[in-house]
């Protein structure tokens, strides 16, 4: 196995040496500012008083508090703010070191009107104010406040994510997850539901801030599974903290289902049904007192659908060939629910459990024509006939506690879960030529146990301390049989390539994160996390060729962050984070899968994690309702792991029982070196005339990898690659809108070659009735062509693939959803979210459910 390298990395010198120098100098001029500058200095109500200014920012219609929002405060008879900061997650802020004056209290968030509230006194017989509730308003025109159904904006740019607000998704009725994800910005979705977070795959999946074993096992499956309808909203963080797992070196996407934080009982039925698949589903809410309780159910099919398939492949140096065209037919279900319950004991102690299941299965037939030469054979052509299933079973269940101390801010909270997941894949394969039929299954468990505590102290009103510890323990088990036919054709178990492997992975890691919000404007956050990593994997077949390892590795991965509010509607960011992609079992599992006889793929326990480190310069504004988010970043990443296809010696027996040794393509991973690359983003939202807004987003970034000199066989230029959207909403009246999206994505590089490019149209309508408590709404997908070609090559060195596929895409839906129940939005402030986010594996690749196998 690979070990950890010890040799000298400049960057991981210098980077931290840069931080800290970056903030003594900002601390340095600070304080030489509020000594030279007089605006800042001597004058009143800069600095040197001992008074405070407090408050809570809250939205007009939903009456809920707004984090993050930028209160900047003025002297009187002053043009430049003297003092400002922003808003907690509960939408307090506190403004301290203020001497007695009349103030101006500004008050700006993304996508809101600016409150000005004017004639604030500080008095020197009370010098510490609470301005109450300050009410800000949407500055696009609002519903009736009756209603109380707040118009969030599409995409909301937030100091530390990117939201996107999915329920206000036009065209997403009747789709599943992935078809959202297309939408977000800096995330792409290829055609085998993989998704990349600025075109990188290694980015962790979440689910209401909280792992699934789901995701772990097959994260393009659940995504498809998952309906639309019960998404509230997508969160896509970049540059994690040293709070976070450091798993996903791309960053963070958080799944958020619709779950509504009200007094009194409400819930909501949703149903469509469409040409491509059917979903149903129903949420209900119920909150009073200290007793909260939610549960959500959702049924997702897909109509059978066959899709086209052509493969050819070529060793100009072994001199082989061989091609195949065939069809297969797929069907799907899935079903998902959840329920959870919180209680309040008092106002310092509080309890919640939550427990979600998700389960399914995919079913699919084909039959291909075949051809395949070699100088040892000639020339066999053949046809066969696959089918296979894959049926998966998931839970995780979460307990929380949390205790709030006396001192306003200072918490700590204690999380368990447990995730169960079992798969169930098996394939059957008949020929009627070249090689004898086989039977396959692959039965895989996996168990996940996690403890973690987290401690806030505000040690005052400038510095705030989080720290926590956590242990992560998965077992996770994969057990194959393969069966041929004997003489009689009946199939037989065959103990020599039938094997059962045990990996086990053990996490246990530490972390430290200091904030802090200075007088001039820039807030500091620095963190670091340690995270210990110990593996065993054992097989329980030696003749298969598997030896048991154990491995175990520490990892130091510090974060950084400096924003400076230039002015109450302008924001600057520089961050800096470190990332590991902790290979997850589809990547480890040594499953031969050989239901293509020539076509192979297994998986390799001895892959070594991926480490990443990146650099992000950001900038956001926002001018009356029109958005712009422009970023720039480097990203190097070590140990990159790559899909990686050879052409290997394999014994087997033809049809005739004969024993043959013939070159077939092999399909594995590898660590196969590191990658630098630089990229930006640009997202923009601009509304027109009050009735359209326009929205896009394009991310392009550079792929160089520097590939292990045993492999260098590839590719080693530098490639540019990116991925767009454009979209506009039509705002016909107040009940009827129309929204369409245009999603381009560029083919995605790989060592060895190219994975196909990817485009999707979108076309919705949605109309609200019966006094906004239900809707009705159309959606189509690709209306002006029904089949989509993708294709992807290899050349590496004497072989080169052509492999193409034609998935139809085009559907046409309907879509109804009926809101119920009598609800109040009473004084309560929304609660923290807590509980376990185990963020620190990579991903499935949508090729392979949990054993490892590609049954397409």
């Amino acid at each position: 196995m690979k070990q950890p390298q010890h040799k000298i990395n400049l960057f991981k010198l210098i980077f931290p040496s840069i931080s800290i120098a970056i903030i003594c100098l900002l601390l340095f001029d600070v304080r030489v500012d509020a000594q030279n500058n007089p605006a800042r200095g001597p004058q009143p109500g800069a600095a040197g008083g001992n008074g405070s200014i407090s408050g809570m920012i809250i939205d007009s219609l939903t009456r809920k508090p707004l984090d993050y929002a930028t209160v900047s405060l003025f002297k009187a008879g002053i043009a430049a703010p003297v003092n400002g900061g922003l808003t907690d997650v509960k939408g307090t802020f506190k403004i301290a070191g203020l001497q007695a004056g009349e103030y101006m209290i500004q008050v700006a968030f993304l996508g809101y009107t600016t409150k000005t509230i004017n004639k604030v006194i500080l008095a020197e017989s009370k010098m510490d104010l609470s301005v109450g509730q300050i009410i800000v308003a949407p500055s696009a025109k609002m519903l009736n406040a009756v209603q109380v159904t707040g118009q969030k904006a599409l995409i909301e740019n937030r100091i530390d994510k990117l939201v996107f607000n999915a329920e206000k998704d036009v065209t997403s009725a009747g789709g599943n997850a992935t078809d959202i994800l297309r939408k977000v910005p800096m995330v792409s979705v290829d055609m085998d539901g993989n998704v990349a977070l600025r075109g990188s795959q290694n980015v962790r999946i979440l689910i209401n801030g909280k792992p699934s074993g789901a995701l772990v096992t097959n994260a393009a499956d659940v995504l498809r599974s998952m309906p639309s309808d019960q998404i509230k909203n997508i969160e896509v963080i970049t540059a994690p903290s040293a709070k976070y797992d450091a798993e996903g070196s791309a960053g963070i996407i958080n799944i958020v289902t619709k779950k509504k934080d009200i007094s009194g009982f409400s819930g909501s039925v949703t149903g469509s049904v469409g040409t491509r698949q059917s979903n149903q589903s129903a949420n209900f809410n119920f909150n009073k007192n200290k007793l909260s309780l939610t549960g959500n159910f959702g049924y997702n099919t897909g109509w059978p659908q066959t899709t086209y398939t052509s493969f050819s492949s070529q060793n100009t140096e072994l001199g082989t060939s061989s091609s195949s065209n065939g069809q297969n037919t797929s069907n799907r279900h899935f079903t998902n629910g959840s329920a959870s319950l919180g209680y309040d004991f008092d106002e310092k102690n509080s309890f919640s459990s939550s427990f979600s299941t998700r389960g399914g299965a995919f079913k699919n037939s084909g039959s291909s024509t075949n051809s395949n030469f070699s100088a040892q054979e000639g020339n066999v052509d053949y046809t066969a006939i696959t089918s296979n299933e894959f049926k998966v079973s998931n839970f995780d269940w979460n307990n929380d506690f949390t205790h709030k101390f006396k001192k306003e801010g200072e918490e700590i909270s204690i999380a368990a879960q447990w995730t169960h997941g079992l798969s169930d894949v098996n394939y059957l394969s008949e020929y009627s030529a070249f090689t004898q039929n086989q039977r396959a299954a692959n039965n895989g468990t996996n168990n996940e146990y996690t403890i973690q505590t987290d401690y806030v102290l505000p040690i005052n009103k400038v510095f705030k301390i989080e720290t926590g510890a956590k242990s992560i323990l998965r077992r996770i088990k994969s057990e194959y049989d393969f069966f041929n036919p004997d003489a009689t054709g009946a199939y037989v178990f065959n103990a020599a390539t039938s094997n059962t492997y045990d990996y086990d992975q053990d996490v246990y890691s530490g972390y430290g994160l200091l904030t802090t919000t200075l007088k001039s404007g820039y807030t500091i956050q620095v963190g670091a996390r340690l995270e210990n990593t110990k593996i065993d994997g054992n097989s329980g077949n030696a003749s298969v060729g598997l030896s048991p390892f154990n491995n175990s590795y520490t990892n130091f991965i510090p974060s950084f962050v400096i924003s400076k509010a230039i002015t109450p509607t302008q924001t600057m960011k520089l961050s800096y984070s470190k990332r590991i992609q902790r290979p997850s079992l589809q990547f480890l599992n040594p499953f031969l899968n050989t239901s293509n006889p020539l076509n192979q793929t297994q998986g390799n326990p001895e892959l070594s994690p991926e480490i990443s480190q990146t650099i992000e310069l950001n900038y956001s504004t926002f001018i009356k309702s029109s958005v712009i988010n422009v970023s720039v970043y480097y990203r190097k990443t070590d140990d990159i792991i790559e899909s990686y296809v050879r052409t290997v010696p394999f014994t087997t027996i033809d049809n005739n029982g004969n024993a043959v040794t013939r070159d077939v393509s092999l399909t594995s991973y590898l660590n196969v070196g590191n990658n630098n690359s630089i990229g930006s983003s640009l997202f923009g939202s601009v509304e027109l005339f009050k009735l359209l807004t326009l929205r896009g987003n394009v991310n392009a970034f550079t792929y160089k990898p520097q590939i292990i000199s045993s492999l260098q066989q590839g590719a080693q230029s530098t490639y540019i690659q990116y991925n767009a959207f454009i979209s506009g909403t039509v705002k016909l009246n107040p009940k009827l809108s129309a929204e369409t999206f245009l999603i381009q994505n560029s083919a995605r590089r790989t060592f060895q070659g190219t994975n196909p490019a990817f485009n999707l149209f979108v076309i919705g309508v949605k109309q609200e009735i019966w006094k906004k408590k239900g809707s009705v709404g159309l959606n189509i997908t690709q209306p002006f062509q029904n089949y989509k070609d993708f294709t992807s090559r290899i050349s590496s060195g004497a072989l080169t693939q052509n492999n193409r596929f034609s998935v139809p895409f085009r559907s046409f839906g309907v879509s109804f959803t009926y809101n119920f129940g009598k609800t109040t939005f009473g004084p309560q402030m929304p609660k923290k979210k807590r509980g376990v986010t185990n963020d620190d594996l990579k991903q499935g690749d949508g090729n392979n459910g949990s054993g490892g196998q590609n049954n397409n």
